[in-house]
């Protein structure tokens, strides 16, 4: 796996990407050169047709990350037509820019033809890539020392990532009669010598008297690479477990870093990003205040205690989405699947994230971030602080208005959910970065539109 803007992707998911954006490139190319045939030299280096044709390949390129085009997940048959959909939608894209924005086109007929070359090039490069992915030659031979329950969790994980290129050629699960130091060293040992193991991933709980040390430090000195699983498991998930996490793993890892300059730099860019959204969304404000006060009686308004960088609490403010007297009768409660308490406007303010607008103003005040973790009422921490280790730390940077567990996983309202977010907050919290922030908003665009985990 590759390390980018500090989030880990696997190679092969970077060589489909590399190869999609060659093709689009080349099919919109190759429609423009077949549309003005001899003027094409004129079209491409005088009137922007190269910027025009990298402006549509990005713009393509987004689309079908849109369309969960790189999602492994996906089978090849809704993959195909989740393809062929996006194409279509690229094309009706296209028309209405070219009918509202004309000079931005260099003829609907040279993108036509693009389009139709680019929907034969994608398809073919697709399963072509397809091919290759299967080919043994090109995955990587891992073995899997431990039995626990992590290390079945992190077998079934690498098996279910075709996209990884990773073959599970054994764990110590398969070692058969007692778990001896001896057993164990004999069965890793007869793997390296039958299919040449590039990969050892360490995922024993205690490792005293049962890890074969001499035998790990031979492998090493010959190529082969050894990893513990949690960093392993870090990578592929892109979350931090808590479960058998030591506090000199936190301690030593790499990461963390709160410098002064760095923290200085993600300030001002809360700053932008909060007052560049707070411009674009200004429009938008009275129409959401006429339809809260046309749909139920109370303020406009709904401030709320939360628990800030350093454990400080302050005010949250968001526009109300539930009635006045919400929580009257049962006291502080997260708000659940299909809440009564929530008005019809309420529903509709939270599922476009329209009810968060205000805390825009919380950023510029300086009580939260535009990207980290989010804010939790006091009377839930000191709950799951007592229930979830490490939770604390969630709170040694500024909540922030959308974060990398609101973009990975759905809204949570149990322990559990808040223990899962966790595992994603650590993560942000020991990456942290500009360009992790960047790509945290560009998910969030992604999870607005298509309406994913809200609450």
């Amino acid at each position: 796996m590759i390390r980018l803007l500090n989030v880990y992707y696997p190679v092969r998911t970077l060589v489909l990407l590399a190869g999609e954006a060659l093709v689009v490139w080349t099919s919109f190319l190759l429609g423009t050169v077949l549309r003005y045939r001899q003027d094409s030299y004129l079209v491409l280096n005088y009137e922007g047709g190269y910027l025009k044709i990298l402006l549509v390949t990005a713009f393509v390129l987004a689309f079908s990350h849109l369309f969960d085009l790189y999602d492994p997940s996906k089978d090849k048959g809704e993959q195909f037509f989740r393809l062929l959909f996006m194409l279509g939608i690229v094309a009706l894209a296209l028309a209405i820019i070219g009918f509202l924005f004309p000079r931005f086109m260099m003829g609907n007929s040279s993108y036509l033809v693009g389009l139709v070359i680019l929907t034969l090039a994608l398809t073919g490069w697709r399963a072509a890539y397809a091919w290759l992915a299967q080919q043994p030659y090109l995955r990587e031979r891992v073995y899997v020392l431990g039995t626990g329950e992590r290390a079945q969790r992190l077998v079934q994980g690498l098996r279910s990532r075709a996209d990884l290129g990773v073959e599970v050629a054994g764990w110590t699960g398969n070692v058969e009669g007692a778990l001896t130091l001896e057993a164990v060293t004999a069965h890793l040992m007869e793997l390296v010598r039958q299919k040449d193991i590039h990969r050892v991933i360490v995922a024993m709980p205690d490792r005293r008297g049962t890890i074969p040390v001499q035998e790990l430090l031979q492998l090493r000195l010959n190529g082969a690479k050894i990893e513990e699983a949690t960093s392993w498991l870090e990578k592929m998930s892109g979350r931090i477990e808590v479960e058998n996490l030591y506090p000199s793993w936190l301690i030593f890892a790499d990461g963390f870093r709160f410098s002064t300059g760095r923290m200085l730099l993600r300030r001002i860019f809360s700053l932008f990003a909060s007052a560049l959204l707070l411009l674009v969304v200004l429009p938008l404000i009275p129409f959401v205040i006429l339809a809260i006060k046309l749909d139920s009686k109370g303020p406009v308004l709904y401030r709320q205690k939360r628990v800030g960088r350093g454990g400080v609490t302050f005010y949250c403010f968001k526009f109300r989405t539930m009635r006045q007297d919400a929580e009257v009768d049962t006291g502080p409660t997260w708000a659940g699947d299909d809440d009564p308490r929530i008005t019809r406007v309420g529903k509709f303010l939270r599922s476009s994230r329209l009810d968060e607008i205000p805390q825009l103003w919380c950023v510029l005040k300086g009580d939260m971030a535009f990207v980290g973790p989010r804010p939790e009422r006091p009377e839930f921490v000191s709950w799951l602080t007592e229930g979830i280790p490490y939770y604390p730390v969630r709170h040694v940077v500024r909540p922030g208005i959308t974060g990398w567990a609101q973009v990975k996983y759905k809204y949570g309202n149990t322990m559990e959910d808040s223990k899962q977010k966790l595992q994603y907050d650590l993560y942000y919290i020991k990456n942290g970065s500009l360009g992790l922030d960047l790509m945290i908003m560009f998910h969030t665009v992604k999870t607005v539109l298509l309406g994913r985990g809200a609450q």
